[in-house]
């Protein structure tokens, strides 16, 4: 069976400042201001990754009074780390049975 990696997500993930928000949110539940002193990123720039997270399903919103609370969604993570598995044990398979094509 052919697997394949979402790419969509791992575009999401692939930014710099992205990728240092889901490590700081797979530690605690962090708001907005947290994450700025943080990241140091502007307030601007860091609301448009958030969303972009949000959007791709990455994270979870919690309002706690005027602020907004971020959680990562584990499983959204096990799940590409489940794609990459299934991609690395095809890979495995292939080289254990010498599979390749032959050149024309």
């Amino acid at each position: 069976m052919l697997m394949s990696v979402d790419s969509d997500l791992l575009r999401v993930l692939a930014d710099p400042l992205r990728l240092q928000i889901v490590t700081l949110l797979a530690k605690e539940t962090l708001c907005s201001t947290h994450l700025i002193e943080e990241t140091g990123a502007k307030q601007t720039n860091l609301s448009n990754h958030l969303k972009v997270l949000r959007e791709a399903g990455v994270l979870e919103t919690e309002p706690c009074g005027r602020f907004t609370y971020y959680r990562l969604r584990p499983e959204v993570i096990e799940s590409l780390a489940g794609q990459f598995a299934g991609l690395a044990e095809t890979a495995r398979a292939t080289a254990e049975a010498n599979l390749k094509r032959s050149c024309p």
